[in-house]
């Protein structure tokens, strides 16, 4: 479906009542004829929240005070190769910028990872396109890196550790790699205006993705962002998800959202519920041993799902669960 700028942000402006009635049916449709009308369960692991950046919005940043752990090579394999043997076809590895990690290391696991045959998706950051042709020859499917926001002057102010031309070209190295590209913005930050947010679905939907992580922002103790302002507006988040499976009927989309009630993180079942209707498909759990998972803070209470809880909510939306 086309939209055009005029037409999104008159979207996006629209009572969620009106939205909800109107549009959701259509972005459900919308990912029946793409093929993304089933619920698909992610295993999700943060292996490492050590990160070298300072970016004003994530838990995770350089400067904040929390307990740091590494997952070792060997307990990432053997972890991802316990969720496989329990039926999930999508591991999905994600860590802070670690540059103490170890390449090699990295390769050891996703070649090691592949051997179960299942879809890898990796969130490590920014590498060289030298690199990225190396983690997709070690056998990653799909590489995420998002774009957090579109406009060049706002994600330099957020993000001093980097900036987005730097940022482009690595999401374009990527494309270059064979991998597939997953990408989004952060929904309603402070500051944001819906003039913003509509240029950011217009970019993700140039950027030819194959998931679509988008989320709402939510606020991580500590940030100087979260001084700021709070939660972003989760309903505005629900249109964005409605709107991007309008314009891409094929993509994976998150539906792991946050509800009314913060404190329940992304495993408010009203939040992932709103989301499936509003036309997204992927629930993750987290297969990191909760000791560590605690403290993968990107943001405050980041909980997840546990695969009988989707199972729940599957039934209770009168959806498929696809492997």
């Amino acid at each position: 479906m086309e939209l055009n700028r005029t037409l999104i942000k008159e979207m996006l402006e629209l009572p969620f009542s009106i939205f909800e009635k109107e549009i959701f049916p259509k972005a459900k449709h919308s990912a029946k004829e793409g093929g993304k009308n089933k619920i698909t369960p992610v295993a999700m692991m943060g292996f490492s929240n050590i990160c070298k950046n300072r970016c004003l919005y994530c838990g995770m940043n350089a400067e904040c005070k929390i307990e740091r752990y590494r997952l070792s090579p060997d307990e990432v394999i053997n972890l991802a190769k316990k969720a496989t043997a329990q039926g999930f076809r999508r591991i999905f590895l994600i860590s802070g910028e670690d540059s103490g990690y170890g390449f090699e290391n990295l390769l050891k696991i996703i070649s090691e990872i592949k051997t179960t045959g299942a879809h890898l998706s990796l969130a490590c950051g920014e590498f060289s396109a030298e690199q990225y042709n190396e983690i997709k020859a070690a056998g990653a499917d799909e590489y995420v890196l998002k774009f957090e926001m579109s406009s060049p002057e706002t994600f330099n102010r957020l993000n001093p550790s980097t900036d987005f031309k730097k940022r482009m070209k690595a999401i374009e190295n990527i494309k270059k790699s064979g991998m597939k590209l997953a990408s989004a913005d952060i929904v309603n930050f402070p500051g944001q205006s819906i003039e913003e947010l509509t240029e950011d679905i217009i970019l993700t939907n140039e950027l030819g993705i194959s998931w679509a992580p988008v989320v709402p922002y939510m606020p991580a103790s500590g940030t100087p962002l979260s001084k700021l302002g709070g939660r972003g507006d989760y309903f505005l988040n629900l249109k964005v998800i409605s709107i991007l499976r309008l314009l891409m009927p094929h993509i994976d989309i998150t539906a792991q959202q946050p509800g009314e009630n913060l404190k329940n993180g992304f495993a408010d079942k009203e939040g992932n519920k709103l989301a499936l209707n509003a036309g997204a498909n992927l629930l993750f759990t987290d297969i990191a041993p909760e000791k560590f998972a605690k403290n993968f803070s990107v943001i405050d209470n980041r909980i997840v799902l546990r695969l009988r809880q989707i199972e729940e909510i599957a039934s209770e939306v009168g959806m498929e669960i696809k492997f």
